[in-house]
């Protein structure tokens, strides 16, 4: 057994003991026994699983497939459910029986982690509801609420690689159906350690009498939704397209576009039903280049004026429209050019509404603060994520600059790429009958306050220590440039700045007005920084950008090239 550390060893024989899963137990057996034969690369893989654990956190839980505690399977998965249980009871009046709801996208295991859950959350004396079938996230975030649910699990990895699922978790009561924050995070965290620390996922009591939920909370969310927007007269004859991207958005959004009122689109018919294995495309988010490569296609054969699309749990949604500028013929908007459309539409309708805000993230678009301003709103910049966009208070909408919407915060607080679509059909619908378009509208926005331009720029690691490296060398030795411009001051956000929580991030305000931010990814192996300028037009804001993006660039490779102090 020379090189093979004897607590991995142990660890994995006592993890292979308790897991019910058979593909996971004869993954983890065949390591064992590699590994005992003096495997090198076995062992290594064995120590690099139970070496530590997926950590539990405000984005719940998220990884690749596999055995151990590394990994996402039905051990862990297990041993969360019963941390939430015991969570969710502690938080409980005496008497009460909480009720916990659950729901499942199409990715590998979600049922089977879903109905997991609900046996043991039932077992643990709770009201367990699963959701009829596999569903969007924001269909679960609604039904927090729509049930008057004490928290609520959505079994996804949401638009990450194929290999992932995750494990999201809302809290209901106070929390109003928002994803969890700390400090619930870590307390839920000490629960599930607690649970692991017992060593027999066995013993958990577990019971097959939870409750399937009814149709009726399904008909709920699709009428809530189709009212954000009814279909206005320029919806007739609207000739759009749409994608799925494999994922679970279609049957709930069709539904509300007959609902709404709204023609149904040219569906991409190869990504149009579920299927976790995402074959046509490399990573499932219509961020990625060439994920949006088939709706392209099926635009141009349909002579269509709008693509849409989801990604594969709903959650969020990706616009692109005609150029003869750009190859294929079509542009994808950026997060940040959506936002603000559907930051003015928000604002234009909640003038005049006392204590109404807009909301986004930190590291997005500066113009939402220019519109909330022009219509007499308030406004905040929060932490990235809607666990803090969807707690700004009187928020009326919200945005983060990763395709993430909130139009309708009354029914779902959590970002709805199913809701955007409505309410970018009803702009589109508007447009349309006005003799105008999307990007008619995006130069009316730059007519009323500017152009606005963004960039984000991001490293992906496959050693996360890279990226603590990378920023440990920000803060030890600030930039004092970045490309031609200076940094006239930084905000580190690990201190708390403007009334926000701790966060990893820095903020680099230049000089010429320009912002760089940097922060790690929430979700992913990736170093990401968010470039925003303001000019007169579009010309000079681009110049500035691209001069700009330089610069961050350089910066950020030669702190990737920095030997550690």
């Amino acid at each position: 057994m020379n090189g093979v550390p004897q607590e991995p060893l142990a660890a994995a024989r006592a993890w292979l003991a308790q897991d019910p899963d058979p593909q996971t137990r004869a993954e983890l057996s065949d390591l064992l026994t590699r590994a005992e034969a003096e495997d090198a690369a076995a062992a290594s893989e064995l120590v690099d699983r139970f070496s530590h654990r997926l950590a539990f956190g405000t984005a719940g839980l998220r990884g690749a497939l596999g055995a151990g505690p590394t990994r996402m399977n039905r051990v862990l998965v297990a041993q969360a459910a019963a941390g939430l249980a015991a969570y969710v009871r502690e938080r409980s009046a005496p008497g009460e029986t909480p009720v916990v709801v659950v729901g499942y996208d199409g990715r590998r295991n979600s049922d089977v982690f879903a109905r997991d859950s609900a046996e043991i959350f039932a077992g643990a004396g709770l009201h367990a509801v699963l959701l009829p079938r596999m569903l969007p996230t924001p269909v679960l975030a609604f039904a927090v609420r729509h049930l008057g649910a004490a928290a609520g699990v959505m079994v996804t990895a949401s638009h990450n690689p194929p290999q992932d699922n995750g494990y999201k978790v809302y809290l209901g009561g106070a929390d109003d159906g928002a994803q969890i924050v700390s400090p619930a995070d870590a307390e839920i965290a000490a629960h599930i350690q607690a649970v692991a620390d017992r060593g027999d996922i066995g013993a958990i009591p577990r019971s097959v009498g939870y409750a399937n939920a009814a149709e009726e909370v399904v008909d709920a969310y699709v009428a809530a939704t189709a009212a954000v927007a009814p279909a206005p007269p320029g919806a007739a004859g609207l000739n759009w397209v749409y994608t799925a991207m494999h994922g679970v958005g279609w049957e709930t959004l069709r539904a509300i576009l007959a609902a709404a009122g709204y023609p149904e689109p040219t569906v991409v018919a190869e990504q149009i039903e579920p299927d976790g294995a995402f074959p046509t495309v490399a990573f499932p988010n219509p961020e990625e280049p060439g994920a949006m490569d088939l709706a392209f296609q099926t635009a141009r054969a349909a002579g269509a004026e709008l693509v849409l699309a989801n990604d594969p749990d709903a959650d969020r949604m990706a616009v692109a429209i005609p150029d003869a500028s750009a190859e294929g013929g079509w542009r994808r908007l950026s997060g940040n050019e959506v936002g603000l459309l559907l930051g003015r539409r928000a604002a234009r309708a909640a003038a005049g509404t006392a204590g109404a805000s807009l909301a986004c993230s930190l590291v997005s678009s500066p113009g939402l603060q220019a519109i909330a301003e022009r219509y007499g709103l308030d406004f905040h910049a929060t932490l990235t994520g809607f666990k803090w966009i969807s707690r700004a208070p009187g928020m009326v909408y919200g945005f983060e600059e990763a395709l993430g919407y909130l139009v309708n915060p009354g029914t779902v607080r959590d970002k709805d790429g199913i809701s955007a679509v409505v309410a970018l059909l009803d702009l589109a619908a508007r447009a349309r009958a006005e003799g105008s378009d999307l990007q008619g509208q995006l130069d009316d926005l730059r007519e009323e306050f500017g152009a606005f331009a963004s960039d984000q720029i991001s490293i992906r690691v496959s050693d996360v220590s890279e990226i603590t490296g990378m920023m440990a060398s920000l803060r030890a030795d600030p930039p004092a440039h970045v490309g031609d411009s200076t940094v006239a001051r930084i905000d580190d956000l690990l201190t708390g700045v403007d009334g926000l929580p701790p966060g990893d991030v820095l903020r680099m305000w230049l000089d010429d007005g320009a912002r760089l931010i940097v922060r790690p990814s929430g979700t992913e192996p990736k170093l990401k920084m968010y470039l925003d300028v303001h000019g007169s037009s579009e010309e000079e804001a681009g110049a500035r950008l691209t001069a700009l993006a330089d610069g961050a660039r350089a910066l950020l490779e030669e702190r990737r090239q920095r030997p550690p102090s």
